[in-house]
This record gives structure tokens, C-alpha cells and sequence, in this order.
């Protein structure tokens, strides 16, 4: 039985979370990022990697959403004090979605990111990327900064940006929408397999509206894997050896 990592995880915003992780390692999950989205989730993602040490690794975040929080300095102060404890900063990003543009415009969100990025890269922190409609300014603000390491998370937009996304060094990583979100499909059969990592974004709502619908947990990065062994037409054990390699290298877990 191969292991796989869920590389990307909101297990802060589950409540049975013992139960989750026991299902987790009995599918031979062998480690958990959990990413932080707002100053309260980045305090319970530091709980949860000292409750479940060498399992929940953090990241340390700040969603776009949440720019317009009155505790954000907070948070920034709190990602500040303790990145050197996290394997990496995220969620961060842009999203030019009108909802959040509404609360964050464009500008307020990408002098954010710049800040956060220069936290991580001061840091040596890989950076966990939120790109939704915003792919082309994310590659460029990390180009700017030369950032060694970014991960562009559940990526879905255009393939010529994918194409320089890999050119620079980076990756992106597929979701269980894999199994039918076509945009994300394409990404993950245009992206080599050493660009790629795997994740859940639990607890998000899968297949949502259908009677397959589901909430993912961190086990249901099988489903991820299954989906682009698929798609690549390649070995599930063969692309998970590969996935697991990039996974530990970019987290730096070993």
C-alpha cells in the first residue's frame, strides 16, 4: 500500500477531528497540511499540529476573504511570530471572484500577498497559493519576489499560464474534482507528474447538487489520486511514489 499527503486541508473546520484523523492513517494518509485561512484558523491549525505532532503539519494563512477582517493585523502579527514553527504559508493568494473583490479590491489584495510572500521567502516557507481568476497576476507578483517555492492549489486556469506556472519551478495540485471538473482536468493532464501534489480542500463540498455530492476529508486523497493516475494513464503506485517525492521535498518533511 502505497502512502500519499493531503497537502492541502481546512481540518480546522472539522469537528470530529480524532475520528478524521483515525480514518486518515488507516488509508495509509501519512501526513496532513493544514492550512490556515484567518487568525482564529491559524491559532487552531497550531493547536491541532501540537495535538497531532509529526501528522498535521501547519501553514500558516490568510484567505482573501478575510482581508477585511478587523482582527487581520492580528493574524499578520500572529504569522509573523510563529512561521518558523509552520512548513509553509498558506492559504494565501488573490481572488478576483465579485464577492471578494467587493470586500478586497484587487490593489489591497495584491499589496497583502506581496507582504505575506516576503514573511515566507524571509522564512524559507513554500507558499500555498489561492489563484481563483487572478492566475496571471499570482505568477507574476511571485516572479517579482523571486519565490523558490509555490504551490498555485486546486489550479483551473488557462494552460499557457500553466505552461510558465512549470517553467518557473513551480506547482500546482489536484483536488478529488479532478474527477469532473473539466478546466482542472486539463491542467493535470498538461502538468508533468514531478509538478504536481494532491490534496482534498476539506471540507469542501464535492460533486455539490448531484446525488453523488459529498464532503471531502483527508482520506479522499485517494480519490485524487485515482482520478489523475486516470487521466495520465499511468500506475496508481508508480505516480504516487512520484507525488509522495514532491510532497516531502516541498514541505521539506522527512
Amino acid at each position: 500500500m502505497f502512502e500519499l499527503i493531503d497537502s492541502h486541508a481546512h481540518i480546522d473546520e472539522i469537528e470530529d477531528i480524532g475520528s478524521v484523523i483515525k480514518d486518515a492513517k488507516k488509508n495509509n494518509i501519512a501526513a496532513i497540511i493544514a492550512v490556515g485561512t484567518s487568525f482564529i484558523s491559524n491559532q487552531k491549525i497550531m493547536h491541532l499540529s501540537e495535538e497531532y505532532r509529526n501528522y498535521v503539519y501547519p501553514a500558516l494563512g490568510l484567505f482573501p476573504w478575510n482581508i477585511a477582517d478587523e482582527d487581520f493585523r492580528d493574524n499578520m502579527q500572529f504569522i509573523r511570530d510563529n512561521i518558523k514553527q509552520a512548513v509553509g504559508m498558506g492559504e494565501i493568494g488573490l481572488d478576483y471572484s465579485k464577492g471578494i473583490k467587493e470586500r478586497a479590491s484587487k490593489e489591497t489584495q495584491k499589496s497583502i500577498f506581496r507582504e505575506l510572500l516576503k514573511v515566507a521567502k524571509d522564512n524559507n516557507k513554500p507558499a500555498l497559493i489561492h489563484s481563483r481568476y487572478s492566475w496571471h497576476d499570482c505568477l507574476n507578483i511571485c516572479r517579482e519576489l523571486q519565490i523558490d517555492k509555490a504551490v498555485f492549489h486546486w489550479y483551473t486556469g488557462p494552460l499557457d499560464i500553466l505552461n510558465q506556472i512549470i517553467k518557473s519551478g513551480y506547482y500546482i495540485s489536484a483536488s478529488p474534482a479532478a474527477e469532473y471538473h473539466e478546466d482542472h482536468r486539463k491542467a493535470i493532464m498538461a502538468a508533468p507528474s514531478d509538478r504536481l501534489l494532491l490534496e482534498t480542500d476539506t471540507p469542501v463540498t464535492y460533486c455539490r447538487g448531484t446525488e453523488l455530492e459529498y464532503e471531502a476529508r483527508p482520506s479522499d486523497v485517494l480519490r485524487t489520486l485515482n482520478a489523475v493516475a486516470k487521466l495520465k494513464n499511468e500506475d496508481k503506485a508508480v505516480i504516487a511514489n512520484v507525488i509522495l517525492k514532491n510532497t516531502r521535498e516541498f514541505f521539506n518533511l522527512y
